[in-house]
């Protein structure tokens, strides 16, 4: 490793994350600290039916304005089954059931600052329940677009979700493999 821990202090934490500061020695042997966002993991969830996608759209209190993405969350408890979990956030923010759950795969969110690893899966053979969003979800509303559409939002920036563009991207690669 290039960067050695010297040691390690939980400087916050609330039921959603931890942080930690590490002080930490370079390969050169220079000395530092470095900031870490712990969460635990999470699932992103493409809920397609034929031609349709379904997101969700929240006002996100960061970047203080709504923002259109697809369902995606975490229980905030370590060791969940991360198919379990996709099928209860599904569930949850939309009110969508899915008959096939599909992985795709598990990718790191942010891991310049952050450890949260956010599991992917495509949801199909859909059908609606009642939805049970959380009190922060309060002002959730779904849609669901054209997969054309969406793709035109993806690219002229309605969009902006990094999470939303990472999966689709996943999403499209593990598709064109399924043709060949």
């Amino acid at each position: 490793m290039s960067i050695r821990t010297v040691s390690t202090r939980e400087v916050y934490r609330n039921p959603w994350l931890r942080v930690r500061e590490d002080q930490i020695e370079r390969a050169g042997g220079k000395l530092g600290i470095y900031g870490v966002v712990e969460k635990d993991d999470c699932a992103v969830i493409l809920p397609i039916e034929e031609e349709t996608v379904y997101l969700v759209e929240q006002f996100r209190y960061t970047i203080q304005q709504r923002a259109l993405e697809l369902p995606q969350g975490g229980w905030e408890m370590a060791d969940v089954d991360p198919e379990e979990l996709a099928r209860g956030e599904l569930r949850e923010e939309t009110g969508l059931v899915a008959e096939r759950m599909t992985y795709l795969g598990t990718m790191w969110i942010a891991y310049g600052f952050a450890r949260q690893k956010q599991h992917v899966f495509l949801a199909t053979g859909l059908r609606m329940e009642t939805a049970d969003p959380d009190p922060e979800e309060h002002d959730l509303v779904v849609r669901w677009v054209p997969i054309a559409e969406f793709e035109a939002m993806l690219l002229d920036g309605r969009i902006q979700d990094g999470c939303t563009l990472a999966a689709w991207g996943l999403y499209r690669l593990w598709n064109d493999r399924q043709k060949s």
